[in-house]
């Protein structure tokens, strides 16, 4: 039989044990909300930044890049909330243990992703690197709460092209659109040809390729639409702008069941996690 001394002894290292169990599973279950807390604001950034993508421009902004600098600039605000909580995720993951979490923090990451590269796109209209993502993942003083995996940036910058399908989609029906949808096209064209080559090496990419070329697929289907519907067409393209635009306000606002919008289906699968 043990002594006392031995059993208490015992006792104190499952103490121990129970103590680090239970520490891990609290911080698990907070990085999980904060996770998910991400991933909500992220995606009211991006309903934000298509809201503002095609309501009628105010008075007073003549064009298009006038515009996107409008909605990049709502988009920014609404991502420094969204760094406010990655500060506290940087707490909670500090020395190496990112690594271990890194799948409950991954979500929001993507997420988080997905609505700053969409930003930096409406800015730009470039694809926005991997460290000005991490980047925005550091401290005033410049220190990085968290390593960015190169898999999450990735992925995240997948799911910027279903967010790039809907907004050319949306923007075939405003003055300039075509052209605008075609270089959307191109875009996400080379992104699909880009990612192509990392697909053997990050897990779920190769599912979120196929997403992507049904994306193209949408985008080209609808500029080659309008591609051909203009042809019919001998009126300059000032007149033909306004006519796409009263037809596709026309088809999608008519009487009878409201049309659903193209890729919603697309985004309630990618949304699960």
């Amino acid at each position: 039989m043990l002594s006392s001394a031995s059993r208490d002894s015992v006792v104190s290292v499952f103490d121990g044990f129970r103590i680090d169990l239970d520490d891990h599973n609290d911080r698990r279950e907070r990085l999980i909300k904060s996770s998910r807390d991400i991933t909500n604001l992220s995606k009211k950034a991006i309903f934000l930044l298509h809201r503002i993508m095609t309501d009628d421009a105010p008075s007073g902004e003549q064009d298009d890049r006038s515009r996107n600098a409008r909605a990049a600039a709502r988009g920014r605000e609404k991502l420094k909330e969204i760094q406010k909580l990655f500060a506290v995720v940087g707490e909670e993951v500090a020395g190496d243990r990112f690594w271990r979490y890194q799948r409950n923090v991954s979500p929001g990451l993507q997420e988080y992703i997905e609505a700053l590269s969409f930003t930096h796109y409406l800015e730009t209209g470039k694809l926005i690197s991997y460290n000005e993502v991490q980047q925005t993942l550091c401290s005033e003083s410049g220190v990085s709460y968290f390593p960015l995996p190169l898999e999450d940036y990735l992925l995240g910058l997948s799911d910027l092209t279903g967010e790039l399908m809907r907004y050319a989609i949306s923007a075939i029906s405003q003055r300039g659109g075509r052209i605008k949808a075609s270089n959307v096209c191109t875009f996400v064209r080379n992104c699909k040809a880009d990612f192509e080559v990392y697909t053997p090496h990050i897990r779920d990419l190769r599912k979120k390729q196929n997403v992507t070329a049904q994306s193209l697929e949408k985008i080209e289907d609808a500029a080659y639409t309008i591609a051909v519907r203009s042809s019919e067409y001998d009126i300059p393209l000032d007149m033909l702008d306004d006519f796409v635009a009263r037809t596709v306000a026309m088809e999608s606002g008519g009487g009878g069941k409201k049309r659903p919008r193209d890729g919603d289906h697309d985004r309630d699968a990618d949304d699960e996690y």
